[in-house]
């Protein structure tokens, strides 16, 4: 779809006004809202019935709750890989909008919302367990992702080295986890009915990541903006609301270890499967904002903090929490500044 408009010029976009135009804005935020919903849904109902089953946490947590938290974006990324292979979304934005928005999405994880956990719980501990499990798997996902994409490709073979992985990860999560004390509290009453209601949702997903993809690309070719940053700000943004209201949870109840689990194991998730399944699929060209900026600030960041806590012997306070949320303020001046266009 093409939008007729009235155009001004204010740098470095072009501001497009129309009604056609808006219309397709509108409709690509409610799918959004979509998306988001509907992987909501599908993770509770798919919890449900593994629970049924009497599958443990150790199992659920390293697979439906790892990859539910990032079903928006792993959505978004298979329905771009089969858009790819059909010819009905272009490569190189369709690749770009959808890694720009697993970044996105990732980078609001691990800085703006780790960082407003620490500074509304004050003192937080990271136990050494934390570190093993899951802290230390997101440095190596970053580094892996950034050397198979430094070519300006993620290829068939990358993608199944991201996919093996996370397979790693996985397993290593399962064997490390503490099985005593198992409880299947909130097990589905009806496994049949609430596994069409789980592919119902993911349908929802698939079609609103489709929607939005589709308007993303009329929006860059309209206004010659980088896809990569559009996913930032469309998909990466709204991906990352479900882990909000789990962080607002988590400060309420003062708890620290599902909320620093969930926002620091979809940093795992996001680039491994994310990336490997585009790239097993339909292969990706990965945007240079992504090379020289995402993967690079992202792994900067996993480092610095590290040395920090384990200078502070395994603790943040609420000083280091400002620093990651300004870092996240920094890393979106950064991309408007120099990879807007």
């Amino acid at each position: 779809m093409h939008w007729p408009a009235v155009t001004t010029s204010v740098f470095p976009l072009q501001l497009v006004v129309s009604p056609l135009f808006v219309g397709s804005l509108l409709i690509a935020a409610a799918a959004l809202g979509v998306m988001v919903k509907a992987a909501q849904v599908a993770v509770d109902r798919l919890t449900a019935v593994a629970r049924a089953f009497e599958i443990s946490d150790a199992v659920l947590a390293s697979t439906i709750v790892a990859v539910g938290t990032s079903l928006p974006e792993i959505g978004s990324h298979l329905v771009a890989s089969a858009g790819i292979l059909s010819g009905t979304l272009d490569y190189r934005i369709a690749s770009a909008t959808v890694m720009g928005g697993n970044m996105g999405s990732s980078t609001v994880q691990q800085t703006l919302l780790v960082g407003v956990f620490v500074l509304g719980i004050g003192r937080t501990a990271f136990s050494p367990s934390f570190f093993r499990s899951t802290y230390y798997p997101m440095i190596l996902a970053f580094a892996a992702t950034l050397a198979l994409s430094f070519d300006g490709t993620i290829s068939r073979l990358d993608g199944a080295l991201l996919l093996v992985g996370f397979g790693i990860y996985v397993v290593a999560g399962i064997r490390t986890a503490r099985e005593d004390g198992q409880s299947y509290d909130g097990r589905s009453t009806n496994r049949t009915r609430d596994a069409l209601v789980a592919v119902g949702a993911l349908v929802l997903v698939f079609g609103g990541a489709y929607v939005v993809l589709l308007v993303v690309q009329d929006v860059v070719e309209t206004l010659g903006l980088n896809g990569s940053m559009v996913g930032v700000v469309t998909i990466g943004l709204a991906s990352a609301l479900p882990e909000l209201t789990t962080v607002v949870e988590a400060i309420r109840r003062r708890s620290a270890d599902i909320a620093l689990g969930t926002l620091i194991g979809s940093n795992v998730v996001n680039p491994l499967v994310g990336f490997g399944l585009g790239g097993l699929i339909s292969t990706y060209a990965v945007p240079p904002s992504v090379i020289r900026w995402d993967l690079p600030f992202k792994l900067l960041v996993a480092v610095g903090f590290l040395f920090v806590l384990r200078r502070n012997a395994g603790v943040a306070t609420r000083r280091e929490g400002a620093w990651l949320v300004g870092s996240y303020f920094l890393f979106v001046s950064v991309r408007f500044l120099f990879y807007a266009t």
